[in-house]
Formats: structure tokens, sequence, C-alpha cells
């Protein structure tokens, strides 16, 4: 697997967790509504819950069901993508786990960051092409001159 099939995978397993979070939210939401519509008991246990005026209460309910339906929305959306993408999962790993060493190797040093000066993508997380990669190194370096000095994380070994 190239770079760039591994850039498109990835970006395209952050799509079915969006999509999966806005479904699992939208769901959530909708079975809760419904449930505290058709059966007042459960509403009325809300209330038990949560003593506060009705309406509160029941919106604080809905609230929070639409937050874990988007929680469990990129647990669906993984495990979704997993399946379909499942041929080439082994490679993709390997590379996911090359493209993270990179990542933890090239990244800048975070205490050197303030409000005119942030950190550009510490995790990597915005890299979406060999391209984007470059921009990111670039990015990564340009901070280092500002602030000098290369970020090597602690190895597990020294904090015991």
């Amino acid at each position: 697997m190239d770079w760039n099939r591994f850039f498109q995978l990835r970006t395209s397993r952050r799509r079915y967790s969006l999509v999966s979070s806005a479904i699992g939210a939208l769901f959530s939401t909708t079975g809760t509504m419904y449930a505290l519509v058709e059966h007042q008991d459960q509403a009325e246990n809300i209330l038990k819950l949560v003593p506060t005026d009705p309406i509160v209460s029941t919106g604080i309910a809905v609230v929070a069901a639409t937050f874990l339906g988007w929680l469990l929305g990129p647990v669906v959306g993984n495990s979704a993508w997993r399946l379909v993408h499942r041929h080439g999962l082994a490679d993709f790993t390997v590379k996911e786990k090359a493209f993270f060493e990179r990542i933890k190797k090239h990244r800048v040093n975070p205490s050197g960051a303030g409000a005119n000066n942030p950190v550009p993508d510490f995790y990597g997380e915005k890299i979406g092409s060999v391209a984007g990669y470059r921009r990111w190194l670039k990015d990564q370096r340009a901070f280092n001159r500002k602030r000098g000095g290369n970020y090597t994380p602690p190895r597990l070994s020294a904090l015991s």
C-alpha cells in the first residue's frame, strides 16, 4: 500500500466516523423523544433523577441522549469501515503505525506554545495527503525555529 492510498483510506475512515456520529445523534434523539412522548412513566422516572421543571428535565435527557449517540457513532462507524475495508486492513494497520511513528519523531515541543504561537497540529490529525504531510513537516520546522528544539516524548521505561 502506498502513502496516497493510505491517506485516502484514512480520510474515508474519518468520514465513516463523522457520518455515523451524526446518524447516531439523530437516532438517539429521535428515540428518546419518542420514548418520552409515548411512555409517560419514563418521563416521570427522569423527573426523579433530575428534580426540576419537567420541560427542563426532558430537555436535559434529550441533550444527554444526543451526546451519547454522538459519542457512540465513531464506534459503529469504525466497525463498519473495518468490515468494508477488511481486505487491506493488515496493510493499513502497518502503514498507520509507521505514520504515527513518523509523527512522534518529527512533532514539536508543545511547551514552547503560547497564544501568539500555537502548536501546529500536534497529532497530525489534519494530514490528508503526502503534500499535506510535507506541509505539516514545514510547519513543525517553522515552530521549532521560533522556539528552538525538537520534542522527544519520554520513554515509558524512563517513567517507571
